[in-house]
């Protein structure tokens, strides 16, 4: 069943996004997601190649985004934007979670909307994989506003510690680059964001 008012829940925001293969369940913060087609329903989510999560969906062929709502702790974004799934079960004693039609959880909790997806084509852009998906699921969860970027940074992500550092910080998780000069293809050990997402200490 596909739900539109689920779709347009799902038009801005920040995103958990999750696969499974292997019985092995992932899952990252993304922030680029998109509809591009209405009929069929698409949409294109941009991963960071770096990150395991876009390696299970290379293998599974589909995903779930659940779109994180203004209640989403800093403590979630931690445990799913900051550290790798390789080693670590992220979901372990996770309890607001739920499997969707294709198996994949999505949240019951801190998300007003969950849409799944089959990728129909996948795109190599670099640092980052592209993957297009044909929408098979997608329903409302709850009426709560969906968290924007900007509402992330003003309210939810601690300030960081920078006094007397001198250097860059990532806008995303707060990491501290010390140096004059950022590398312009620098990317952030903890969250896998790039240098375009970084900005000098005042």
């Amino acid at each position: 069943m596909i739900d539109n008012t689920a779709m347009f829940k799902f038009s801005y925001g920040l995103f958990l996004l999750s696969s499974r293969i292997g019985g092995k369940d992932n899952a990252c913060i993304i922030n680029t997601a998109a509809q591009v087609t209405d009929n069929p329903k698409r949409v294109s989510i941009a991963v960071n190649k770096q990150n395991y999560t876009c390696e299970i969906i290379r293998q599974a062929g589909d995903f779930t985004l659940s779109v994180l709502t203004v209640d989403a702790p800093f403590s979630l974004f931690q445990r799913f934007g900051f550290q790798s799934g390789r080693e670590n079960d992220k979901f372990a004693g996770f309890e607001p979670i739920a499997r969707a039609q294709s198996a994949n959880y999505y949240l019951t909790e801190y998300a007003n909307a969950q849409i799944s997806c089959n990728v129909v084509e996948t795109v190599d852009c670099g640092s980052h994989m592209i993957f297009i998906g044909e929408v098979t699921e997608a329903k409302v969860l709850s009426d709560r506003p969906s968290v924007t970027y900007e509402y992330y940074f003003a309210n939810i992500k601690p300030k960081p510690e920078t006094k007397k550092k001198k250097g860059f910080v990532c806008k995303i998780c707060g990491y501290v680059y010390e140096g004059d000069e950022l590398p312009p293809d620098f990317v952030c050990p903890i969250c896998k964001h790039g240098a375009d997402d970084f900005e000098p200490i005042a």
